[in-house]
């Protein structure tokens, strides 16, 4: 039988990117899984949003046990978004590969952003980091996809060559997958796509959601994650209904609901 983290590894083609669904709970994993996602990804921040919280103060007993949830009613590979690694050492970031790679986690990505500060990890530390995760998961008795990611484009703490300058050395520390989410345009993605073999995963969202699949797929791109986009469409559609409601006593956005028969229909497992 094949393991999840197999068929999770052979999605990432270059050029042929996929979507990996970003979800928060169980119905919106099994509504993605039925309406054609090929994998799923836990979201730290849409977490975050459905138990009342800010984002980054989800911990990894809490993560791990959202992961399981999601896990038992899903048939496809879920990736955990595990933020830091949830510590700053590397043998911290090695055990929550073992961790996650017990509960049936195909992989986890993580960040080189020091949890609560929303700076960065030194340039040697976060290398050793992802070096010491990358060893964890080829110890395993089974595949396991690490992604390590560059964040310090998007919290403005470093710009394009320190974020390449990075993923350079994460690869070569055994990194499986590339992610720098937000980097300056298209122009840049193409950069870090030429400048690396492993696959790259871009952020879709905010002004990338302007290309289509198939510009990233001309790119080299090999995968597209949501991050909490897709939650905060969620919030949206509260947020402005809510408005509406509670302000001007217009319901009109709520004659735009998806049928009840819908949900109820992608809801069964399939």
């Amino acid at each position: 039988m094949t393991h999840p983290a197999e068929t999770f590894r052979a999605l990432h083609v270059k050029g042929n990117p996929f979507i990996l669904g970003n979800i928060w709970d169980r119905g919106s994993a099994l509504m993605l899984q039925n309406l054609g996602a090929k994998a799923l990804a836990t979201s730290s921040a849409a977490l975050a949003f459905t138990l009342g919280r800010p984002d980054g103060e989800i911990g990894r007993d809490e993560s791990l046990a959202h992961a399981q949830d999601i896990l038992s009613v899903t048939r496809l590979p879920v990736q955990g978004d595990f933020e830091n690694g949830f510590g700053d050492d590397p043998e911290t970031c090695a055990q929550t590969v073992r961790l996650a790679a017990e509960i049936g986690l195909a992989g986890i990505c993580i960040e080189d952003i020091i949890a609560g500060f929303g700076d960065c990890y030194d340039f040697d530390l976060a290398v050793e980091r992802i070096r010491a995760a990358s060893a964890a998961a080829r110890a395993l008795p089974h595949d396991f996809v690490l992604t390590a990611r560059a964040d310090g484009v998007m919290t403005e703490h470093y710009n394009t060559d320190e974020a390449l300058r990075r993923l350079l050395a994460f690869e070569a520390a055994g990194a499986d997958c590339l992610y720098a989410p937000m980097l300056p345009d298209m122009a840049a993605i193409k950069r870090v796509v030429a400048a690396t073999t492993a696959p790259v995963n871009v952020l879709a969202a905010g002004r990338f959601t302007k290309h289509s699949v198939a510009d990233y797929g001309q790119a080299g791109v090999a995968r597209l994650s949501l991050g909490s986009a897709l939650a905060r469409v969620t919030h949206a559609a509260i947020h402005d209904a809510a408005n509406g409601m509670f302000g001007t006593g217009d319901l009109g956005l709520l004659g735009g609901a998806i049928s009840g028969d819908i949900v109820d229909n992608l809801l069964k497992q399939q």
